[in-house]
This record gives structure tokens, sequence and C-alpha cells, in this order.
């Protein structure tokens, strides 16, 4: 990456894509192993730095390239050659010092509704629908509703050469009974006998479906952890049945 200014504050170079004013150069910022020449290059000349958790700070090596001034001529001596434009880079790239830098203004970390719009269209479980009694039920009878799917996942995504780890969460459901009813809640149900999920139906046919809306937390490059802003939904496999109504059948005991 290039940047046209340089500053420094705390002993942490801060790179920017725009200069205040004319400069007497401008910069190339490689991670070491890009600068390296030969075969030596080796992981152990990347390292660590220390940044805030809206910066992105990296450990680079910084070049930097003479540009002509207005008189022709370039601050560090480097021959122009004629007819060589004001302002344009002359000579070639030239070490200046490996350390970290600020490069946030180059490529800024994503922001959080650039996160989000990654998390809606991340493919988030389905939770389908249950009902107890399995087959048909009876009025009078609760219908009991519940899902069995994961209600957390994490998904880890390159966003513009940031690693972005989002773990997503079932903050809510919306079970529609499918009788005109929408039961919300923060519980996913559970089977008998340990139901909170319960419905009463007249009899009829009814197809019940669950609505689950996620909510999710991030972090990037392994940073602190923040709240996605926003939720997304996901619609499970539905589930049709009967309601029957119970008759009382006189028998006799002797038969």
């Amino acid at each position: 990456m290039t940047a046209a200014y340089l500053a420094s504050e705390s002993g942490t170079f801060i790179a920017f894509a725009t200069a205040p004013g004319p400069q007497p150069f401008t910069y190339r910022l490689l991670r070491p192993c890009e600068s390296s020449t030969g075969n030596d290059c080796s992981p152990v000349l990347d390292q660590s730095c220390e940044a805030a958790p809206d910066r992105v700070v990296r450990f680079l090596t910084v070049q930097s390239r003479p540009l002509v001034q207005p008189d022709g001529t370039t601050v560090d001596g480097t021959p122009v050659p004629a007819g060589w434009p004001v302002g344009e880079p002359v000579g070639a790239w030239q070490a200046l010092t490996v350390s970290c830098v600020d490069v946030t203004a180059l490529n800024p970390a994503p922001s959080p509704e650039e996160v989000f719009r990654y998390f809606e269209r991340l493919p988030l479980p389905q939770l389908p629908t249950h009902q107890q009694p399995p087959g048909n039920a009876l009025v009078g009878l609760p219908v009991i509703l519940f899902t069995d799917g994961p209600t957390t996942q994490t998904h880890t995504l390159d966003i513009r050469g940031f690693t972005v780890d989002i773990r997503a969460t079932a903050d809510a459901f919306t079970w529609h009974t499918g009788d005109g009813t929408a039961l919300t809640g923060t519980d996913p149900g559970a089977p008998y006998p340990h139901h909170t999920v319960t419905h009463d139906y007249p009899s009829g046919t009814y197809t019940a479906s669950l609505t689950t809306t996620w909510s999710g937390t991030y972090s990037v490059d392994g940073g602190a952890s923040l709240d996605v802003p926003g939720t997304t939904t996901t619609d499970g496999l539905p589930v049709t049945f009967t309601v029957v109504e119970a008759h009382a059948v006189l028998t006799d005991p002797y038969d």
C-alpha cells in the first residue's frame, strides 16, 4: 500500500492517504517478508503492534521515493530527467525504516455497519419447528412447540484483509401457530415434560413455523468484542398437524 504523508506520534508512524500540502516524498508500506530479498524471508520478521480497538496498526517496512519539487529538483539530490512533471516520484524506492505504522486511514477496519451487511448474509441455522403430541393433537390438550437446532454459531470472515470473527446468538423466537396467533419470547421451548411453549387449538389442521431473530458480537483481528448493530432473522421448516375433538363413547362393560 502507498501513503502520501507520514506523521510520527508516540513512536508510531501514522500513514495518510492525502497530504496537507506539497511533500518531498511519497511512501510505500510493505510487510517485512514482502520487502525481503533472496530466500531469507521468515515469519519472525513480522511483529505484533499494540492498537486501540478502532485503529489498525501493523509492523511494516517503510520505503520512500522523492517527489519532483516546483524548482525541478528533489530534496535528496536524486537526478530528475528532463521534462519530469512536478510532484511525480523519481528514482528507486529507498528503505526508510521498519516500524509499527498506523494504517487506519489507508485501509480502515470494517465499520459496525459494514460488519452488519455481512452478518445479514451469514448462513445462520434455520431452526425447525417440532410439536407434541406427535401426530394428531386433541382439543383441550395444549400443543407443545419447541425447536432443537443450535442457538449459537461462530463465523470467521475475511473483510478487506481483516479477520472478523462473528458470534451469532438466537435471542428471540416467534412461533407462528397457524391459527393467526404469534407467540414471541426468548425461549426456544423444550419437549415434554420440560415444555415451556404451548398453544391451545380448536379442531382443524394447522401449519406452525418458527422465525428466529439473531443478534451478534464481533471482533476484528482478535481485538475487543463489539456488538453487531442490528439483527437478522431466519425461518425454519414448518410442521403440519391436525387437532381433533375427542368424543365419549359408551361401552358395555360386559362386552
